[in-house]
């Protein structure tokens, strides 16, 4: 632990880098994924879990938490970290996705954005100043700037404009930021699928002298390869000796392919939202435990897992419970999911360190390939 907010790397592999993001709440381990605690709470899991499971640090959402319980709220019960009970590192993103993703009637001019509740219709306005105050609020460790995020495909002046408005409301998010010793404002890139764009914002917030830097804007209706693309462009315009984080990302291929082209930190609602929906993430790939052909398979999803809900249960049982829509099924498939999350990124962090990314790469690839029904 340190006093200050600092990263370190301590090995590469190609671009894969493997380091230590040191903060006074504890160290997180990159390349890291940061399990979704969107309201406060890690969905279906309890956060001692999710601890052990080997998570450093966990992401909560602004917009969220400042329509319930309320930003102010929070700060007199002593913070998120004394509310939720997880003493440990949190990072909370801006509220801007949310907003245009989830509200009602949003209107958005330099100034901010103003937007109705998904949950009551009360009006609310964000601006840049706002979200770092609530984020502040909440005592959370990496707070994100408020950034306008274009969902793809959008035509390419409404990219630009969305860019540079970010931009200039990053600035306005480091003033209001100003100096926390030990914490950590993260600028976000912008720019679709234009490379000129992320380019030139990505270069324009390197010159903020940040923290670290978050590619967002990516893996909202784009292929892949168009992700990868824009990730092969930004990376190299960003600070080597900076933490980068690709927001909302995503699949362990995702992970897998942009761990090789340079990015620290991760974060999705996909292992645990799968979990709710039936679908396991194993060694042998993805298993969904609504079809029949589990119905008598009395095996478990992976008998090596360290995780008792994958080692431990049959797949019949979990089938039986993902058809009964019970509560159980959806919270042991989660724990199984966000357990295979973090063993991904552990062997990830090994591999870099023992120099054999690549070939990491393909031997986990090459398993998935073969499927859940191979030989265990």
């Amino acid at each position: 632990m340190t006093e200050t907010f600092q990263f370190n790397i301590s090995a590469t592999d190609g671009k894969a880098r493997r380091g230590t993001v040191s903060m006074p709440r504890g160290d997180i381990r990159t390349p890291a994924f940061m399990p979704v605690g969107t309201v406060g709470t890690v969905k279906a899991m309890y956060l001692d879990q999710v601890r052990d499971l080997g998570a450093d640090i966990i992401l909560g959402n602004t917009y969220h938490l400042m329509l319930r319980p309320g930003p102010e709220r929070v700060a007199r019960l002593g913070g998120l970290h004394d509310l939720i009970r997880w003493p440990y590192p949190i990072l909370t993103d801006s509220g801007g996705f949310q907003v245009m993703s989830l509200a009602g009637l949003r209107k958005l001019d330099e100034k901010g954005v103003t937007f109705k509740s998904h949950v009551d219709g009360a009006l609310h306005h964000m601006s840049p100043e706002r979200s770092i105050e609530i984020q502040g609020m909440l005592d959370s460790d990496i707070q994100m700037q408020l950034d306008e995020c274009v969902r793809l495909p959008a035509e390419a002046a409404d990219i630009e404009r969305a860019m540079e408005m970010s931009l200039r409301w990053a600035e306005r998010c480091k003033t209001a930021f100003g100096d926390q010793p030990g914490k950590a404002m993260f600028g976000i890139v912008q720019g679709g699928d234009v490379p000129a764009l992320r380019v030139r914002s990505a270069q324009a917030l390197s010159s903020l002298d940040l923290k670290g830097y978050a590619i967002g804007g990516l893996a909202v209706g784009e292929p892949q390869e168009v992700m990868l693309d824009m990730l092969d462009i930004t990376c190299p315009e960003l600070p080597a000796e900076k933490p980068r984080y690709l927001m909302g990302v995503g699949t362990p291929d995702d992970i897998l392919k942009s761990v090789a082209r340079g990015i620290d930190m991760f974060d999705c609602v996909m292992p645990t939202r799968a979990g709710r929906h039936g679908l396991a993430f194993t060694r042998r790939g993805r298993v969904n435990l609504r079809n029949a052909r589990h119905a008598e398979d009395s095996r478990p999803l992976d008998e090596q897992s360290s995780c008792p809900a994958a080692r431990d249960y049959s797949r019949a049982y979990l089938h039986h419970l993902v058809r009964a829509d019970e509560s159980l099924g959806g919270m042991l498939l989660t724990w199984n999911n966000l357990a295979y999350y973090q063993d991904l990124m552990a062997g990830i962090r090994k591999a870099i360190e023992e120099g054999r990314y690549d070939a990491f790469m393909e031997e986990t690839q090459e398993m998935w390939r073969q499927g859940d029904l191979a030989p265990l």
